[in-house]
């Protein structure tokens, strides 16, 4: 069974933007970490893996997160790659729309450093991972998804990936 969830309630009645999406069955909710999280999603370890991947959805309010390219300019800094060279030359963007939203999306495989934390000095050290993250753009402020974990995780999660965000939609 799909969950349907808004984004609007899991804020639980906070003024944010009615955003909705559809989750894959497979997808395993979990309690927000924190009130700027929208959403929180185990995405389930593939065979061969020992780890689980993430998905997380963010809404920072009506005018604040930074721009589309801000965010994935960090995103890709998340990620190392193993011979040294820049992440932001592996990476692969694209933007589309989807249901009227104007979607950004980065996708970048390497080890992912990004805080434990914001503002921790913790960082992960996670070889072997990818980062799949899309910045949506409604009338009522930007939202950040963001998946990360086991590279091959990630992939077998490709295809519901793509169907989560094609199931975007603003109700506002």
């Amino acid at each position: 069974m799909l969950a349907v969830l808004t984004a609007a309630a899991a804020l639980q009645g906070s003024a944010a933007s009615p955003l909705t999406f559809t989750a894959p069955a497979a997808w395993h909710t979990r309690p927000a970490a924190s009130s700027m999280r929208v959403a929180e999603f185990v995405v389930p370890h593939a065979p061969g893996d020992a780890e689980d991947a993430e998905l997380i959805v963010y809404f920072f309010g009506a005018s604040s997160g930074g721009g589309a390219q801000a965010n994935i300019d960090r995103w890709i800094g998340q990620m190392q790659q193993p011979d040294g060279s820049a992440s932001k030359d592996k990476a692969r963007r694209d933007a589309q729309t989807i249901n009227g939203l104007k979607v950004t999306t980065v996708d970048v495989s390497g080890t992912y450093v990004a805080e434990m934390r914001p503002g921790a000095a913790e960082h992960h050290n996670n070889p072997g991972y990818r980062l799949r993250a899309a910045v949506v753009e409604t009338p009522g402020g930007a939202y950040y998804i963001k998946m990360t974990g086991p590279a091959k995780t990630v992939a077998a999660a490709d295809a519901d990936f793509k169907k989560f965000l094609a199931s975007l939609r603003y109700q506002g």
